[in-house]
């Protein structure tokens, strides 16, 4: 009998001992458990409601794609920073667990490389003033007394600290309602606006508040027989008229839109040397429109030389016998935006309560007066900048 034997087989050939069975039999189990983990951790992902494609599929929504190394706080931290916000160590860790909870993590420690969160959370953050900006608002409510501290740190604050500009967004509402900006135009009147804060270094509510003082609130017909438009420019050779190119017809400027106001503006501007002074604070802001000259006085509380009579509001606790100076220009411009902005507030509310037009003490019409009672405070948490 002969018998063929491959001498390759013999070679590969595994011998098992209890040992290897043992090791063998664990790895087995493991990869089981594995695949296990893996199907459940693919199902919950796949039921889960927090997650979708939406972080993805749209690049409005904030997210980032976790990196070897990352840590949840240390995620939020970077984010804050990128956006012109430090945060301490305790708000960051505060703000992870949020970032858990909308993403749906069960352990904020537990983040994977490649994993990509959304982190929409940190949105209503950044739209909060920090505490010191929120005392110095404070200070400046109608009937506070100016404080210089708190006009200083106003003064000082990023142009863009708020992202959501609520001063120019309320402005740009009151303006639609009022009929002074049409509907279509809004957005456009809001990106050029945006784009000329970045060109002028100033803030957008800053801007907002300025018209509010000068016409109403972007007003392109208002005028008092010698200055006209959004920024009242005036007659003369050398005044806001000529520089916006109509010297010789100012009144014409009323025939414009504010859109189209807001190029004269512009070129007003860049007469008056505003692209080149670096970041324009809320008073140098209004100072170029009002009396570029009177710039030159750096000194918060010196008298400023500003010749007729001005808005009650510019002048020292409004008072009319008192000198214009540097913080009662900040002050009044704050104090008549929240007024004017908040008076349209309780306007709408009214208009939109039934109970109002009654003066019957009913329910509803105590309920719309309290809510008008919260307009204020309402206004004095949202407008800084």
């Amino acid at each position: 009998m002969n018998f063929n034997i491959d001498s390759k087989a013999l070679v590969k050939t595994n011998f098992s001992t209890p040992n290897t069975s043992s090791m063998t039999a664990k790895q087995t189990v493991e990869a089981n458990i594995a695949r296990i983990g893996f199907a459940q951790t693919l199902a919950q992902l796949q039921t889960r409601n927090s997650v979708n494609s939406s972080t993805i599929l749209n690049p409005q929504v904030p997210s980032v794609a976790v990196k070897e190394g990352d840590t949840l706080t240390g995620i939020v931290k970077n984010h804050m920073q990128a956006l012109g916000k430090t945060v301490s160590h305790n708000e960051s860790a505060r703000l992870a667990q949020d970032i858990a909870r909308a993403n749906g993590l069960a352990n904020p420690d537990r983040i994977f490389p490649g994993q990509r969160l959304n982190l929409s959370a940190l949105s209503p953050e950044l739209a909060r003033p920090d505490a010191k900006l929120a005392t110095a608002q404070t200070a400046l409510s109608p009937k506070a007394t100016a404080q210089p501290n708190a006009l200083s740190m106003l003064r000082q604050a990023p142009a863009h600290f708020n992202q959501h500009h609520p001063v120019l967004q309320k402005t740009l509402d009151r303006a639609v309602a009022k009929g002074f900006i049409p509907a279509e135009d809004r957005q456009k009147v809001f990106d050029k606006i945006l784009t000329m804060s970045r060109t002028y270094q100033f803030a957008p509510d800053d801007f907002a508040r300025l018209t509010l003082m000068e016409s109403d609130g972007m007003n392109p017909k208002a005028t008092n027989s010698r200055c006209h438009g959004i920024i009242q420019f005036c007659d003369g050779p050398d005044r806001g008229a000529a520089s916006a190119g109509f010297g010789s017809n100012p009144k014409a400027i009323l025939g414009h839109s504010v859109f189209e106001q807001l190029d004269m503006v512009s070129k007003y501007f860049d007469e008056t040397g505003l692209r080149n002074g670096g970041p324009t604070s809320l008073d140098d802001l209004y100072l170029t429109v009002l009396t570029p000259a009177a710039r030159r006085e750096k000194a918060p509380d010196a008298s400023l030389n500003i010749a007729g009579t001005q808005a009650q509001h510019l002048y020292v606790n409004r008072d009319k016998t008192a000198p214009i100076t540097r913080n009662s220009i900040m002050q009044g411009l704050y104090q008549n935006a929240l007024e004017r902005l908040g008076k349209h507030e309780s306007s709408m509310l009214a208009q939109n309560t039934p109970a109002a037009a009654s003066s019957l003490p009913t329910p509803a019409n105590a309920m719309s007066r309290a809510q008008a009672l919260r307009i204020g405070a309402y206004l004095n948490q949202d407008y800084v900048r």
